[in-house]
């Protein structure tokens, strides 16, 4: 499949068929009885890629159903399902996924209600708009594609057998001896076209292996920076993905992300940078050790200790801070880096 065939938009009979299923699927409301954590996979007919649902609305706030790409962005999924969402306010949006969402008309962009309009769909009150979106990592959710738009129109009429099914038979999902909690039910496709039949199979989906991010560390900076006084300072560090479209008009924006240095005593920044997801957020996170080497190089000091909120960053910063003999500390709080940060998103126009 070609570059141009895989981006392009979806045709007027794509996308009739999308808000036809979507439409199905909100008459249905199967979040009135499943909740997020009642997944099912759904095998892409074009591609063998499996895609994970999950049916967002028993809080009654947003309704939507997400089908989750891939076993990574699963298990993306559950760490942030058990995790605190404080420490990743934003996790949601990296997770690679397709949603259909029922939102108020306020919320859809001027090309949604094009569309709804030439499709001549008439929709009226409160979470009754279909709104399709693509996310991924470092990007804003954005307009799907052709090939995302069939996906996710397999998913939705997946969804209407599925989830009309576990309305009673409520313990459909639910696999035994399956302790480890990795098989899935999995709707696969058989045949091709107006032949195409639907099965279900148990199938294993194990965590994948933990990506490997390159970490860029010059060693002639760090042995530079081991040259530096010694001073028992407390350095805070974070990074903040911020919902703040960034791109040229009709591109897809990126999101940036907001790294920041700061005196933990004081409150003064120490370093900031806006940093773009390239050439991806992987790569973007392995350039974090030589910014912060780079601060520590102009502060022209070493501290005692490099407070840290995430595992990510506990992670990436480890090699340095093992190299310059320095204390790196985890905390759920980090009260001077965060204050630093509302005043500079307030500066900046908003409170993110």
């Amino acid at each position: 499949m070609t570059r141009k065939n895989t981006f392009a938009a979806p045709s007027p009979e794509e996308t009739g068929q999308l808000y036809e299923v979507a439409g199905r699927v909100k008459e249905l409301a199967p979040w009135t009885w499943m909740d997020e954590a009642d997944i099912f996979g759904v095998q892409n007919p074009e591609t063998g890629e499996i895609g994970f649902v999950s049916i967002m609305g028993m809080a009654g706030e947003h309704f939507a159903v997400a089908l989750y790409q891939g076993a990574a962005a699963l298990y993306d999924f559950w760490e942030l399902e058990s995790g605190d969402a404080l420490v990743n306010p934003m996790g949601l949006l990296d997770i690679p996924q397709l949603q259909a969402s029922f939102e108020d008309r306020d919320m859809l962009a001027k090309q949604d209600r094009d569309v709804i309009k030439k499709l001549g769909l008439k929709f009226r009150g409160a979470n009754a708009w279909p709104m399709f979106r693509s996310y991924a990592p470092g990007l804003m959710p954005w307009f799907v594609t052709a090939t995302e738009a069939r996906f996710l129109t397999c998913a939705l009429a997946r969804t209407l057998e599925v989830a009309s099914r576990l309305k009673a038979q409520p313990d459909l999902l639910d696999i035994e001896n399956d302790e480890a909690g990795e098989r899935y039910l999995v709707c696969v496709p058989q045949g091709q076209g107006e032949s195409l039949v639907w099965t279900e199979q148990l199938v294993r989906i194990p965590a994948p292996e933990p990506e490997i991010i390159p970490i860029v560390l010059n060693m002639e900076v760090a042995d530079q920076l081991k040259q530096l006084p010694r001073r028992q300072l407390e350095l805070e560090i974070d990074l903040l993905s911020l919902p703040m479209p960034i791109g040229e008009k009709g591109e897809r924006p990126y999101r940036p992300y907001l790294l920041m240095l700061a005196d933990a005593r004081s409150g003064m920044v120490v370093g900031f940078e806006l940093m773009k997801p390239e050439p991806s957020v992987t790569g973007m996170h392995g350039q974090i050790p030589m910014k912060l080497a780079g601060w520590l190089a102009q502060a022209g000091v070493i501290p005692a200790l490099i407070s840290v909120r995430s595992e990510l960053l506990l992670e990436l910063l480890d090699p340095l801070a093992n190299i310059l003999n320095v204390k790196l500390g985890q905390s759920d709080s980090l009260p001077s880096l965060e204050a630093a940060m509302d005043a500079m998103l307030g500066m900046m126009g908003g409170d993110f």
